[in-house]
């Protein structure tokens, strides 16, 4: 039987002839005996189980076939909640954790007094965002939408399995929340913004749903939805908070100045420096 050292040896060598990085079959290892760097390194010479080979030696191998990690393993890690994935909603990023951190800033700059606070996730896939959101902030009234069923009953698992109090609700964009009377204090979504025509790692296109991917010929259809019905969900004073692409920043802020006139708005850098957040303040 071969030892922990001999089978992420060569499992490395594999992933490396082919291109990928040889620490994704250290992550894939580490995550399947649920262990630390530290612990695997005095684990090094020992047997490896059975089992847990058997399991690695199959994930190397859909890795090697351009299978996200994460959809190998079944989870995410995002804002430090555990998030199960599938096929069925997008991978979340870890860019993204940033839009949680000003989304929760700028909640406690504007309304630091309020008891409950009126917010929603629109597209929330997995429900990332919503659950990293309501499980920081307890004052946040969640609302989650979408509208692919599997994703929304993936959402809910996960909301169960990290104690959320989350309401889901199924539709287009923000049909869902006009349809049931809802008022926002703040709307956050990271709506598919690539694209259509843009080349994407084999990874994503060949893996995870398109759907929530690319955003019309330009990425920015789903923005201009949102934008276009906008006022019939936000209160008098609120804000809303987007994911964007890195190159979309001048095309987003002429729409703000189209649908917006009278409100302010700002495109955030994210820690790499690439304009990747805009935010627009309504009578704030």
């Amino acid at each position: 039987m071969s030892s922990y050292r001999q089978v992420l040896k060569s499992a490395i060598e594999r992933i490396e002839q082919n291109d990928l990085s040889g620490e994704t079959a250290q992550i894939l290892l580490l995550e399947l005996c649920n262990i630390s760097n530290t612990d695997l390194y005095l684990k090094y010479d020992e047997e490896i189980d059975e089992e847990i080979c058997r399991t690695f030696n199959d994930g190397i191998e859909r890795l090697l076939r351009n299978e996200p990690l994460q959809y190998i393993l079944g989870f995410q890690r995002f804002y430090g909640y555990e998030i199960k994935v599938n096929e069925n909603c997008l991978i979340p990023r870890y860019e993204t954790e940033e839009l949680v951190a000003n989304v929760l800033a700028d909640s406690d700059f504007f309304f630091p007094d309020r008891q409950s606070i009126d917010i929603a996730d629109v597209g929330t896939g997995s429900g990332a965002i919503a659950i990293a959101l309501k499980k920081e902030e307890e004052r946040f009234n969640m609302t989650a939408t979408d509208i692919s069923r599997n994703a929304l009953d993936l959402a809910e698992e996960n909301s169960r399995l990290n104690g959320c109090a989350i309401t889901f609700l199924q539709g287009d964009m923000l049909q869902p929340l006009i349809d049931a009377g809802i008022r926002l204090d703040i709307l956050v979504s990271n709506p598919p913004y690539i694209p259509a025509a843009q080349r994407m790692q084999e990874s994503v296109v060949d893996y995870e749903p398109h759907v929530a991917l690319f955003g019309g010929d330009d990425g920015l259809y789903f923005y201009r939805r949102i934008f276009a019905d906008a006022y019939k969900v936000l209160k008098e004073r609120g804000f809303m908070a987007f994911e964007i692409g890195f190159d979309e920043k001048h095309a987003l802020l002429a729409l703000c100045k189209e649908y917006f006139p009278d409100d302010k708005y700002e495109v955030l850098k994210d820690i790499n420096g690439k304009d990747r957040m805009l935010f627009v303040y309504h009578n704030l």
